[in-house]
């Protein structure tokens, strides 16, 4: 499995470590091993490669410097975040620089009146709430991540959240986004208006996993901070009737701001790490959110409950304060590192299926623990149908990687096969870059490339991410043929 690790090429590296030090400071260029093996995967621990030079700029000038100056000289630049990306986007090119902008971390401006925030891509989720609280205002999009995810990271791949049903995704919190292209040319995408003039090239910016631009700075969305909310933890004795359930309070038109769902080994897990008060008896339960005026609800708990009790719970227990609240919800975003408590290593997927077929998912994901011999509790963003399973395995056995990404394979491919996608808010990176072509015919991949040829001809931004090579699509289906499940191939691995 995987490749021989590439050899650097030392000639090339004092060259272009040379050529950057004469506009940036020495402690910002990073090129000796112990130096820039921190940089070496992101939270796909899985794929590793030490990146040959690391930048660490501190201004925007800088940042297009280094872009005019790796392109030419034809040097692959991939940018990089806070690092919690879960899909290898931010896998260094070995034979390239790794552009980190983890310094570009101040707020430039609020206005709550206008209700905005203008932020550098490398502040954190969490800190853009904590900076506009006293305004009453806050940033609605929260990954499980917020604490440590940096904004920038959340433009490159459109991230989500626990409340994501009923506000919505990065795409729908952003409305600016500059930066610049590999040439180095400012771009400007979106504007602080409701609309811009021209093409939408905002929603395309965003989710474009760094293939297209180096992001500057974020002009986010800030929304008042609701009066009151409360969550119902529903507790069900079977996962279909769970996943059922969520498709039942959509049905009756309801838009909870959050609608989570997690099976019982997920519960158990969490339940050890953080005591959030989870029903262990039940094989699945949902945390049901509703927020906006006292009044409002109020009915909207009690139309939820009618619907959970009509769907077949077992339990139903309402938030009594905002500390039980926080409580219930604390389990759910601390699903990730309780199950790494549990395990050597763990594989978070994200796809995402029709809310009707939740419960047939979590069934077939059932037989392929069986079939492949690996423990998989699962969590959902129920509300919008994106799953993460959390593949539990050992990297130090490559037998076990090797199961892990044909389980993980199967799972993205059925994600396809209801009528669903390959990712919800990961991005694609290197990790489900084989199942693109499951997704998406040759036409379609061939669409990708020409938007990307239209930024970047040379192809140096984040090479070999999110996008494959029509050849590789060739090879990858007389793989899938031949094995039914293919591995990743020419990826290093420890």
């Amino acid at each position: 499995m995987g490749s021989a690790l590439p050899q650097v090429d030392f000639v090339l590296q004092k060259k272009v470590s040379e050529k950057l030090r004469e506009f940036l400071p020495a402690r910002c260029v990073l090129w000796q091993e112990e130096d820039t093996r921190p940089y070496e995967c992101d939270g796909l621990t899985a794929y590793r490669r030490l990146p040959m030079v690391v930048a660490l700029p501190e201004t925007d000038a800088q940042v297009q410097r280094i872009l005019q100056t790796c392109h030419a000289l034809g040097v692959p630049v991939v940018p990089r975040g806070a690092g919690t990306g879960l899909s290898g986007g931010a896998l260094p090119p070995g034979d390239g620089v790794l552009l980190s902008l983890a310094k570009f971390m101040r707020v430039i401006r609020v206005d709550p009146l206008a209700r905005i925030a203008v932020v550098q891509p490398g502040v954190r989720n969490a800190a853009i709430s904590d900076v506009v609280a006293p305004f009453g205002l806050y940033y609605a999009p929260d990954p499980s991540s917020q604490i440590a995810c940096s904004i920038g990271g959340n433009v490159a791949e459109n991230s989500g959240g626990v409340h994501c049903l009923k506000y919505g995704l990065t795409v729908h919190n952003v409305l600016r986004v500059r930066g610049y292209t590999i040439e180095g040319a400012a771009v400007d995408f979106g504007s602080e208006a409701l609309d811009s003039p021209g093409c939408d090239l905002l929603a395309l910016a965003i989710g474009s996993e760094g293939l297209l631009a180096v992001t500057t700075e974020v002009t986010v969305k800030l929304l008042p901070k609701p009066e009151c909310a409360r969550v119902i933890m529903a507790s069900f004795d079977d996962v279909q009737k769970a996943g059922d359930a969520v498709a039942a309070v959509i049905g009756a038109g309801i838009i909870p701001a959050g609608l989570e769902m997690m099976d019982r080994p997920a519960t158990h897990a969490v339940e050890q790490f953080v005591h959030a008060g989870y029903d262990l008896d039940a094989l699945a339960i949902l945390l049901c959110e509703s927020d906006g005026s006292a009044a409002e609800v109020e009915d909207e708990i009690a139309r939820m409950k009618q619907v959970l009790e009509a769907a077949g719970a077992t339990r139903l227990a309402v938030s009594r304060d905002d500390a039980e609240r926080l409580r219930f919800w604390s389990g759910r975003k601390a699903a990730f590192p309780a199950v790494g408590r549990i395990s050597p290593d763990y594989y978070c997927m994200d796809g995402t299926i029709p809310k009707k077929r939740l419960g047939e998912m979590l069934n077939f994901i059932g037989t392929l623990e069986k079939k492949y011999g690996l423990r998989c509790p699962n969590v959902f963003h129920a509300g919008d149908g994106n799953l993460h399973p959390l593949i539990l395995f050992d990297a130090n056995d490559p037998e076990q990687l090797q199961r892990t990404e044909a389980f993980a394979a199967e799972v993205m491919e059925k994600c396809v096969e209801v009528g669903g996608t390959i990712t919800g808010e990961h991005g694609v990176g290197v990790e489900k870059i084989d199942q693109m072509c499951a997704q998406f015919n040759s036409a379609e991949l061939e669409i990708f490339h020409a938007i990307k040829r239209a930024f970047d001809p040379k192809g140096l931004l984040n090479p070999g991410k999110a996008v494959p090579a029509l050849s590789r699509c060739a090879e990858f289906g007389r793989r899938h043929v031949k094995t039914g499940a293919p591995p990743h191939a020419g990826l290093p691995r420890f």
